[in-house]
Protein backbone atom coordinates (compact mmCIF):
# COMPACT_ATOMS: atom_id res chain seq x y z
CA UNK A 1 0.00 0.00 0.00
CA UNK A 2 0.96 3.72 -0.96
CA UNK A 3 1.85 5.77 1.68
CA UNK A 4 -0.20 9.13 2.10
CA UNK A 5 2.28 11.27 -0.43
CA UNK A 6 2.60 8.64 -2.77
CA UNK A 7 0.67 10.87 -5.37
CA UNK A 8 3.01 14.07 -4.22
CA UNK A 9 1.99 17.17 -3.49
CA UNK A 10 0.52 19.84 -6.22
CA UNK A 11 3.00 22.85 -6.69
CA UNK A 12 2.03 26.65 -5.53
CA UNK A 13 -0.04 28.62 -7.66
CA UNK A 14 -1.11 25.74 -9.63
CA UNK A 15 -3.68 26.78 -12.21
CA UNK A 16 -4.93 25.18 -15.40
CA UNK A 17 -4.99 27.93 -18.06
CA UNK A 18 -6.73 25.20 -20.76
CA UNK A 19 -8.29 22.71 -18.82
CA UNK A 20 -6.47 19.48 -18.96
CA UNK A 21 -4.13 20.54 -21.39
CA UNK A 22 -1.70 23.68 -20.15
CA UNK A 23 -1.01 24.54 -16.61
CA UNK A 24 0.83 26.96 -14.95
CA UNK A 25 2.67 27.11 -11.20
CA UNK A 26 5.31 28.45 -9.69
CA UNK A 27 8.76 26.62 -9.65
CA UNK A 28 8.73 23.12 -8.45
CA UNK A 29 10.15 23.48 -4.67
CA UNK A 30 9.17 27.08 -4.49
CA UNK A 31 11.82 29.84 -5.26
CA UNK A 32 14.60 31.73 -3.33
CA UNK A 33 14.52 31.31 0.12
CA UNK A 34 11.72 29.29 0.49
CA UNK A 35 12.74 26.63 -2.13
CA UNK A 36 13.08 22.93 -0.53
CA UNK A 37 14.67 19.64 -2.36
CA UNK A 38 12.03 17.30 -0.12
CA UNK A 39 9.01 19.68 -1.55
CA UNK A 40 10.82 20.05 -5.20
CA UNK A 41 10.66 16.04 -5.57
CA UNK A 42 7.20 16.10 -3.81
CA UNK A 43 5.66 18.51 -6.37
CA UNK A 44 7.57 16.43 -9.39
CA UNK A 45 5.69 13.54 -8.32
CA UNK A 46 2.64 15.10 -8.02
CA UNK A 47 3.15 16.37 -11.63
CA UNK A 48 4.49 13.23 -12.85
CA UNK A 49 1.45 11.49 -11.12
CA UNK A 50 -1.18 13.93 -12.58
CA UNK A 51 -0.11 13.07 -16.55
CA UNK A 52 2.09 15.77 -17.47
CA UNK A 53 4.39 14.80 -20.35
CA UNK A 54 6.13 18.04 -20.44
CA UNK A 55 7.61 20.64 -17.76
CA UNK A 56 8.82 23.87 -19.74
CA UNK A 57 10.52 26.14 -17.52
CA UNK A 58 11.06 29.53 -18.41
CA UNK A 59 13.57 30.43 -16.01
CA UNK A 60 16.57 32.59 -16.65
CA UNK A 61 19.16 29.76 -15.46
CA UNK A 62 19.33 26.16 -15.82
CA UNK A 63 18.18 25.39 -11.60
CA UNK A 64 16.79 22.22 -10.89
CA UNK A 65 16.44 20.64 -14.30
CA UNK A 66 17.58 17.42 -13.57
CA UNK A 67 15.37 16.90 -10.86
CA UNK A 68 12.84 16.25 -13.74
CA UNK A 69 14.99 13.90 -15.10
CA UNK A 70 15.28 11.86 -11.84
CA UNK A 71 11.88 11.88 -11.39
CA UNK A 72 11.13 10.79 -15.30
CA UNK A 73 9.33 13.92 -16.08
CA UNK A 74 10.36 15.54 -19.59
CA UNK A 75 11.25 19.47 -19.42
CA UNK A 76 12.37 21.87 -21.98
CA UNK A 77 14.31 25.08 -21.03
CA UNK A 78 13.23 28.58 -23.05
CA UNK A 79 15.61 31.08 -20.92
CA UNK A 80 13.15 34.12 -20.03
CA UNK A 81 14.83 36.63 -18.87
CA UNK A 82 13.32 40.01 -18.08
CA UNK A 83 16.00 41.76 -20.12
CA UNK A 84 15.96 39.25 -22.97
CA UNK A 85 14.32 39.58 -26.31
CA UNK A 86 10.79 38.53 -25.91
CA UNK A 87 9.39 38.30 -29.50
CA UNK A 88 12.46 35.60 -29.83
CA UNK A 89 11.92 34.23 -26.90
CA UNK A 90 7.96 33.63 -27.80
CA UNK A 91 8.83 32.47 -31.15
CA UNK A 92 10.20 29.25 -29.74
CA UNK A 93 7.82 28.92 -27.11
CA UNK A 94 4.31 29.71 -29.00
CA UNK A 95 4.96 26.32 -31.86
CA UNK A 96 6.70 24.49 -29.43
CA UNK A 97 3.33 24.95 -27.13
CA UNK A 98 1.37 24.28 -29.85
CA UNK A 99 2.95 21.20 -30.54
CA UNK A 100 2.95 19.29 -27.86
CA UNK A 101 -0.43 20.45 -27.02
CA UNK A 102 -1.60 19.30 -30.75
CA UNK A 103 -0.32 15.75 -30.02
CA UNK A 104 -2.22 15.71 -27.02
CA UNK A 105 0.32 16.34 -24.68
CA UNK A 106 -0.74 17.83 -20.70
CA UNK A 107 2.39 20.61 -20.49
CA UNK A 108 2.89 22.48 -17.30
CA UNK A 109 4.34 26.02 -17.78
CA UNK A 110 6.49 27.89 -14.76
CA UNK A 111 9.02 30.42 -13.55
CA UNK A 112 10.49 31.33 -10.21
CA UNK A 113 6.96 32.62 -9.40
CA UNK A 114 3.67 32.81 -11.00
CA UNK A 115 3.84 36.55 -11.78
CA UNK A 116 3.32 38.64 -14.97
CA UNK A 117 5.66 37.28 -17.12
CA UNK A 118 4.38 33.36 -17.21
CA UNK A 119 0.62 34.94 -17.28
CA UNK A 120 1.83 37.04 -19.98
CA UNK A 121 3.27 34.20 -21.79
CA UNK A 122 -0.32 32.58 -21.03
CA UNK A 123 -2.31 34.95 -22.51
CA UNK A 124 -0.07 35.76 -25.42
CA UNK A 125 -0.27 31.99 -26.42
CA UNK A 126 -4.15 31.71 -26.42
CA UNK A 127 -3.83 34.88 -28.73
CA UNK A 128 -1.61 33.13 -30.63
CA UNK A 129 -2.64 29.89 -31.23
CA UNK A 130 -6.19 32.07 -32.41
CA UNK A 131 -8.24 30.46 -28.95
CA UNK A 132 -9.09 33.87 -28.09
CA UNK A 133 -9.92 36.55 -30.34
CA UNK A 134 -8.43 39.86 -28.38
CA UNK A 135 -5.16 40.65 -26.25
CA UNK A 136 -7.14 42.19 -23.55
CA UNK A 137 -10.09 39.03 -23.40
CA UNK A 138 -6.96 36.45 -23.11
CA UNK A 139 -5.79 39.13 -20.25
CA UNK A 140 -8.45 39.42 -18.22
CA UNK A 141 -8.93 34.91 -18.63
CA UNK A 142 -6.06 34.52 -17.59
CA UNK A 143 -6.02 37.03 -14.92
CA UNK A 144 -9.10 35.46 -13.83
CA UNK A 145 -7.58 31.79 -13.70
CA UNK A 146 -4.66 32.99 -12.04
CA UNK A 147 -6.22 34.93 -9.80
CA UNK A 148 -3.78 38.13 -10.06
CA UNK A 149 -3.55 41.20 -12.07
CA UNK A 150 -0.90 41.10 -14.98
CA UNK A 151 1.10 44.09 -14.80
CA UNK A 152 2.86 45.80 -17.43
CA UNK A 153 5.93 43.08 -18.20
CA UNK A 154 2.79 40.63 -18.73
CA UNK A 155 1.07 43.21 -21.07
CA UNK A 156 3.86 43.56 -23.15
CA UNK A 157 4.50 39.76 -24.03
CA UNK A 158 0.57 39.96 -25.26
CA UNK A 159 1.77 42.72 -27.20
CA UNK A 160 4.66 40.69 -28.70
CA UNK A 161 2.69 37.69 -29.24
CA UNK A 162 0.08 39.74 -30.81
CA UNK A 163 3.14 40.81 -33.47
CA UNK A 164 3.85 36.88 -33.75
CA UNK A 165 0.96 35.80 -34.87
CA UNK A 166 0.67 38.81 -37.81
Amino acid sequence: MKGKWAAGIAPRNFAWIIKDRLAVSERPGGYARTHRKVRRQEEIIWIREQGFLRVVSLLPSPHNLHAYEELGVQWEHFPLASHADAAAALGDIYPALRGWLGAGERVLVHQEELGDRVQGVMAGYLVYAGLVPSPAEAISIVERITQRQMGPPGRELVAAAVELRG
